[in-house]
This record gives C-alpha cells, sequence and structure tokens, in this order.
C-alpha cells in the first residue's frame, strides 16, 4: 500500500494476458499479496485501460492474438515511460524465440511459461517500486 494524498491505496497491477486461466492465477497469487490487480485480456484494450487508471506495475504476455506484448511496451513507452520501466514479461518456450531481440533489448524481468508464482510475486514486488 502507499499513501496518495493522504489516503492508503493498494498498488495497482494490470495483467495483460490473453490465457485467461492463467492471467486468473496470476490475480488471485498478487490479490492475496495485497494489490489489487486487473485483467486486461488483449493489448489494444490494455492500451485504453493505461490510460484511465494509475498502475504500479504491469505483467505482459509477449505473444497474444491483436497487440502482442512487444508492440504494447513499446507504445507505452512512448507515451508513459515511468510505467514503461516496472514491467514484468511473460513467454512461453515456444514464443521464446520469436521475441529474442525484444527481449534482449530490454532490461526487465522475463518469466517463461508456465510461470513460478513466487518468482512472480518477488518480480512485481521489484518493479512496483520503482518511480
Amino acid at each position: 500500500m502507499e499513501t496518495v494524498n493522504g489516503t492508503l491505496r493498494k498498488k495497482h497491477v494490470l495483467i495483460v494476458d490473453d490465457d485467461i486461466p492463467l492471467a486468473w492465477s496470476l490475480k488471485e497469487s498478487l490479490e492475496h499479496d495485497g494489490y489489487e490487480a486487473t485483467i486486461v485480456p488483449d493489448g489494444g484494450l490494455a492500451l485504453k485501460f493505461v490510460l484511465q487508471h494509475q498502475l504500479d506495475a504491469v505483467v505482459c504476455d509477449l505473444q497474444m492474438a491483436g497487440v502482442e506484448g512487444d508492440l504494447f511496451y513499446a507504445t507505452i513507452g512512448r507515451t508513459n515511460p515511468s510505467l514503461a520501466r516496472r514491467f514484468v514479461f511473460i513467454v512461453g518456450l515456444d514464443a521464446q524465440t520469436q521475441f529474442q531481440k525484444f527481449l534482449e533489448s530490454v532490461e526487465l524481468p522475463v518469466l517463461c511459461k508456465p510461470v513460478v508464482l513466487d518468482a512472480l510475486r518477488s518480480e512485481v514486488m521489484r518493479v512496483a517500486e520503482r518511480n
């Protein structure tokens, strides 16, 4: 939790993933740790969500239908550079080579599927503390 204008507020994490069962698992784990967590299953919808909400971290799958995670991240980097520093990426083993060049270009945490929840919680806590 953090104080905003004298009011306590839970840190808010956006989960951008079209794998809904995985996204719910991540959400439940983060909420257990005291975060507010929102699932948006599409990068395009997530862009709209980011414009309307204050976020502390983003957990983003790279391979999604529509706007993929690397394009979503690039757009956030141009519109909200502070938030772009607070991403945790998720990638499936089958998609690692597709996104290898992108992953080498960013200095952000990357978790492979199947996601280890303790690793996710640790990385979210770390990036959510960045300003």
